[in-house]
């Protein structure tokens, strides 16, 4: 029986995503320490209302793994890395990472949000790209899960 999640857990799983995404931006933007991004998050607001764990993950694993997630999103892209805006970017860092290590996030949930996150930060229509590299990635990633 799957676990129920209670709309409070989503909120704040969904914040910290939001708050994640944010840092990954700034990172791309300006590429300093983690830590250095993560302690000017702590003081937005509505970060007490986050999913920490889900929140420490997808900042400082993004960051960490960068290099390594960009290598599995750059297949399945229809231009170069440098075309994509730092909105796409960081929503794909920030998706590639939650498909690849939280595993008991299914894959239609983490491409919904991202897709979400794209329709509130992103340009006009960024947010169907996202989608449809997303959904190549998961393809690979999780092909069991997705059926393919």
């Amino acid at each position: 029986m799957s676990e129920i999640i209670r709309p409070h857990a989503r909120n704040a799983r969904r914040r910290s995503r939001e708050l994640a995404l944010q840092g990954v931006y700034q990172w791309l933007l300006n590429p300093v320490e983690s830590g250095a991004i993560d302690a000017h998050l702590r003081d937005a607001p509505g970060f007490d209302k986050a999913d920490k764990p889900l929140y420490d993950s997808l900042l400082h694993g993004t960051i960490r793994d960068a290099q390594s997630l960009s290598v599995v999103i750059t297949p399945h892209l229809d231009r170069g890395w440098d075309e994509l805006s730092p909105v796409e970017k960081a929503v794909l860092l920030t998706a590639t990472h939650e498909l690849t290590h939280h595993l008991d996030v299914p894959y239609r949930v983490v491409i919904n949000e991202a897709i979400e996150l794209a329709k509130t930060f992103g340009g006009t229509d960024g947010f169907k790209y996202v989608n449809g590299v997303l959904d190549r990635i998961a393809g690979q990633l999780r092909s069991t899960e997705a059926g393919r």
